[in-house]
C-alpha cells in the first residue's frame, strides 16, 4: 500500500481514516491483556462471552454425549432436518417448558435455531417494519442492538434500576412506547446484571405490555440458573395476559453452547400466533435459515428427558464455588 492506493485502487479520505480507527473491543482486549501481565495473584475471568466451558469446573452430563452418539451412529439423522427442526425434538422442548406452565404448549409453538442468537434474529426479523421500534433493557445484551441495527428497527431503551434489583422501570416503558412499538425484551435471569425477576414484577410486566398493545420477547437463555429468594418463573406463565415470543437454549444449562442449539417458542395460550398467516410466515423464514445439525436435534429428547436433577445441584454448587474465588 503506498500513497493511499491498495492494490493498484485509491483510497478515499473516508476510508483512509478508518484504518485508524480502534474498535471498543479491541481496546477492552488491550486492557485484559494488560491486567493479565500485571495481576500474578488472580486470573481475570471476562463476564462478556457466557461460555462455561471455559472453566475446567463444568462438565455437561454423560447423557448429552451419548444421546448424540446414539443418534449419530443410528444412521438415521445424516440428512437435512425438516426447516423448523425435527418433530420429535420440538415435542420434548414444548414438554420441557411445560413443565413450568400452566398450561400446555404444542410441537407446533417450537421452531428449533442454532442457538439463542439465532432465535434473537428471528424474532427480530419478523417484527421489523418500516417505522417500527423495539424497547430493550440497559444494561442488557449487546446481540439485540446489533440484530435491531441489520433489520432497521429503532432501540429505545428503558432502564433497569439497581436499588430495585435491577427491576423493570415500568414507567419509563410506558413513556417510550407508541403506536410503533412492536415489543418489549425482558430477559430472565438477567444479563449482564445476574438478576432474577420475582413472579409479582414479571405479571406487572406483562398488566403493562398489554396496555401498552405491545407482545413480549423473552430471553430465558439462563433459564433455571438462579441464586438468591427468588425461583426462576418463565414470563409463558403470563402468556394468558400478553403473547411472549420465548428465547431458550441448551447452551447455559447443559454447558454445551458450541451445539449449538436453541429455540424460538411462541408462549400464546390465546391462540394469537396460531393465525395461519402468521404461523406461515415464521415457517417461510426458517426456510431459508440453517438449523443445529440433525443428529444434535435428535439427541435432544433423551438429554431432556434422562438428565438427572443431580447433575443441576452439582453445577450449582461449582458456581457458588466460582462466585466465592471471585469475589
Amino acid at each position: 500500500m503506498e500513497n493511499g492506493t491498495v492494490n493498484g485502487y485509491e483510497m478515499d479520505e473516508e476510508q483512509d481514516r478508518s484504518r485508524s480507527v480502534i474498535s471498543i473491543k479491541a481496546i477492552v482486549s488491550l486492557l485484559l491483556e494488560s491486567v493479565d501481565e500485571n495481576n500474578h495473584s488472580r486470573s481475570v475471568i471476562s463476564l462478556g462471552m457466557g461460555d462455561p466451558t471455559a472453566h475446567s469446573c463444568f462438565h455437561t452430563t454423560h447423557v448429552a454425549p451419548e444421546a448424540v452418539v446414539d443418534a449419530l451412529q443410528s444412521g438415521k439423522f445424516n440428512g437435512y432436518a425438516p426447516p423448523v427442526g425435527l418433530p420429535q425434538t420440538r415435542r420434548a422442548i414444548a414438554e420441557y417448558l411445560s413443565r413450568d406452565l400452566p398450561y400446555k404448549l404444542s410441537s407446533d409453538d417450537v421452531f428449533i435455531t442454532s442457538g439463542c442468537t439465532q432465535a434473537i434474529d428471528v424474532a427480530l426479523a419478523m417484527l421489523a417494519r418500516p417505522g417500527a421500534n423495539i424497547l430493550l433493557p440497559r444494561p442488557g445484551f449487546p446481540i439485540y442492538e446489533l440484530c435491531a441495527a441489520f433489520r432497521h428497527l429503532e432501540v429505545r431503551h428503558f432502564d433497569l434500576l439497581p436499588e430495585k434489583g435491577w427491576e423493570v422501570d415500568l414507567d419509563t416503558i410506558e413513556a417510550l412506547a407508541d403506536q410503533n412499538t412492536v415489543a418489549v425484551v425482558i430477559i430472565n435471569p438477567g444479563n449482564p446484571c445476574g438478576n432474577v425477576y420475582s413472579y409479582q414484577h414479571l405479571k406487572k410486566i406483562a398488566e403493562t405490555a398489554e396496555k401498552l398493545k405491545v407482545l413480549v420477547i423473552a430471553d430465558e437463555v439462563y433459564g433455571h440458573l438462579v441464586f438468591g429468594r427468588n425461583p426462576f418463573v418463565p414470563m409463558g406463565v403470563f402468556g394468558s395476559i400478553v403473547p411472549v415470543l420465548t428465547l431458550g437454549s441448551l447452551s447455559k444449562r447443559w454447558i454445551v453452547p458450541g451445539w449449538r442449539l436453541g429455540w424460538f417458542v411462541t408462549s400464546d395460550p390465546s391462540g394469537m400466533f396460531r393465525n395461519p398467516k402468521v404461523v406461515e410466515r415464521i415457517k417461510k423464514y426458517f426456510d431459508i435459515l440453517g438449523g443445529p445439525a440433525t443428529f444434535i436435534q435428535a439427541a435432544v429428547p433423551g438429554i431432556l428427558e434422562l438428565t438427572d436433577e443431580v447433575f443441576f445441584k452439582k453445577n450449582y454448587q461449582h458456581t457458588e464455588a466460582l462466585l466465592r474465588y471471585m469475589f
